[in-house]
C-alpha cells in the first residue's frame, strides 16, 4: 500500500497545475484506489480535508459532477488552523516533549500519548482543537506511534566482540574434535497455579480458559525454576525443573543429571566438555559456588570442563535461549501452569521441525542459599584461566587424589 510520503511525492508534480475541483477529484480517485483507509492517507499527503475527498468520491461514483465554471481565487476558503493560531504547533510540540513538557508530577506527563488528552490540554491552554486535528498535526510534524525497540545491549565492554569471536572459535574447535558443547542457563521462574500465561491457543469459540484476574501471588505460592542444557551437536535439550532456590549447586546438579542420563551415553570416550554460559546468575563467571561444584563434577567424572561466559548483558545470544527456551515458551503459550506435572509434561513434549528433542525431570532436592566458599577452598581448585579474558574463560580439570 502506498504511504502518505509516496503520494506526496507523486502529487507534488501536478498539484499546483490543478484547480480546486480537479484537486478534489484527483485526491478522491487516489483514495478509491487505495481502498480502506485511503481517505486518511490521501488527506495527509495532499492536505485536503477528509470531507472534501469524500465529496469527490461521491461525485465520481454517482457520475454527477459539480459545475466547473466557478473556481475559488488563490487563498480563498477556510484557512488552516495553524494560520489562525500561530502558537499551536509550538504548544503541541512542547506538550509531547518528554523533557520540556512541564512539571514531572503533572498527571499529563503520563497521559499525553493520547490524542484526546493532548487536545484537552491544548484547549486548556487556549488552543481550541479536536483530537482528530491533533493526530493530523502530529503526522505533519513527522511523529508516529512507535513502540520500544530492543537494540541496546549491556555495558559496551572493550573485549565484548572479541569474546564473541573467541567463543565461536572454541565451539567450532570442540565440535570438530567430537567434544560435546552444551549451552546452559536458567529460564525465568514460573508461578504455579491458575495464573494467566502469555500467548494464545486454539480453543472452541467463546470458551477461553478461565484464570485468576490478577498475578499477585502469595509469598508461599510455589514456583518452578527450569534449568536448561542444550546440546549443540545433538540438537537436544535437557531441562531440570527445580522446586527450591536457584543456586550454583543446583546449576551444576542439572549438568550432572544431563551427563548421567544422556551425555555419558552419547559421548562415552570423551575426556573434555565445553560449556557456554551467561556471565551472571547461578552460573555466573564470578560465582565461587559454581566453580567449586564444577570442580567436584570434574573429580567425579574425570572430565576436563572448559567454560566460556558471554559478556554481561548479552545472554540472549546464548544458544539455549533461542534454540530451547523460545520453543518451550511457544509450546505452553496460553496454558496455565497449574502444577509441576503440567510444566514437566509441556516441556518434554516440545519439538521443532528441525528435530529438537527435550528431556525434562523434576528435582525436589533442597539447595540452600547463603553457602560461603572460602579462600582456602578456592585455592584447592584445579582451575586454569585461559590467556584471553581469564575471568570469562577457564578450564577445570580433575584433581589428583
Amino acid at each position: 500500500m502506498k504511504t502518505s510520503s509516496d503520494l506526496q511525492m507523486k502529487l507534488a508534480n501536478i498539484w499546483l497545475l490543478l484547480d480546486e475541483r480537479t484537486r478534489r477529484l484527483t485526491a478522491a480517485n487516489e483514495a478509491r484506489a487505495l481502498g480502506h483507509g485511503g481517505v486518511s492517507i490521501v488527506s495527509r499527503a495532499c492536505g485536503l480535508s477528509r470531507k472534501a475527498i469524500t465529496k469527490g468520491i461521491i461525485e465520481i461514483e454517482s457520475g454527477i459532477m459539480a459545475p466547473s465554471g466557478h473556481v475559488r481565487q488563490p487563498g480563498a476558503g477556510r484557512k488552516k488552523i495553524t494560520d489562525n493560531d500561530t502558537g499551536l504547533t509550538a504548544a503541541l510540540e512542547q506538550t509531547i516533549d518528554p523533557v520540556t513538557r512541564g512539571d514531572p508530577q503533572s498527571p499529563l506527563r503520563w497521559t499525553c500519548k493520547s490524542t484526546r488528552a493532548l487536545a484537552a490540554e491544548l484547549t486548556r491552554q487556549k488552543h481550541s482543537i479536536s483530537h482528530m486535528k491533533v493526530a493530523q498535526l502530529l503526522h505533519d510534524l513527522g511523529y508516529s506511534l512507535q513502540s520500544n525497540r530492543k537494540t541496546q545491549e549491556g555495558d559496551d565492554r572493550p573485549d565484548r566482540d572479541a569474546q564473541f569471536r573467541y567463543i565461536n572459535t572454541q565451539v567450532k574447535r570442540a565440535l570438530s574434535k567430537g567434544i560435546p558443547v552444551i549451552s546452559v542457563d536458567t529460564k525465568k521462574k514460573e508461578l504455579l497455579g491458575n495464573y494467566a500465561n502469555g500467548g494464545q491457543q486454539w480453543l472452541p469459540a467463546g470458551n477461553p480458559i478461565k484464570v485468576q484476574g490478577h498475578d499477585f501471588p502469595h509469598p508461599e505460592t510455589p514456583r518452578a525454576y527450569p534449568y536448561g542444557i542444550y546440546d549443540l551437536k545433538q540438537n537436544s535439550g535437557f531441562v531440570n525443573v527445580r522446586t527450591d532456590h536457584d543456586t550454583g549447586a543446583f546449576a551444576v546438579a542439572s549438568i550432572r543429571g544431563w551427563w548421567r542420563q544422556e551425555g555419558h551415553h552419547l559421548y562415552p570416550e570423551v575426556k573434555d566438555i565445553l560449556i557456554t554460559a551467561d556471565g551472571g546468575g547461578s552460573n555466573g563467571s564470578r560465582l565461587r559456588l559454581w566453580k567449586l561444584e564444577l570442580q567436584r563434577l570434574s573429580d567425579n567424572t574425570g572430565l576436563s570442563i572448559s567454560v566460556c561466559h558471554f559478556p554481561p548483558g548479552t545472554s540472549k545470544w546464548n544458544k539455549v535461549e533461542h534454540r530451547l527456551f523460545s520453543f518451550i515458551s511457544s509450546n505452553w503459550r496460553g496454558e496455565p501452569l497449574r502444577d509441576y506435572e503440567t510444566i514437566v509434561n509441556l516441556i518434554a513434549r516440545t519439538t521443532t521441525a528441525k528435530g529438537l528433542k527435550v528431556t525434562c525431570r523434576l528435582d525436589r532436592r533442597k539447595y540452600p542459599t547463603g553457602r560461603k566458599v572460602t579462600d582456602e577452598e578456592m585455592k584447592h581448585l584445579n582451575l586454569e584461566r585461559h590467556k584471553f579474558q581469564g575471568a570469562w574463560n577457564y578450564t577445570i580439570r580433575p584433581r589428583r587424589s
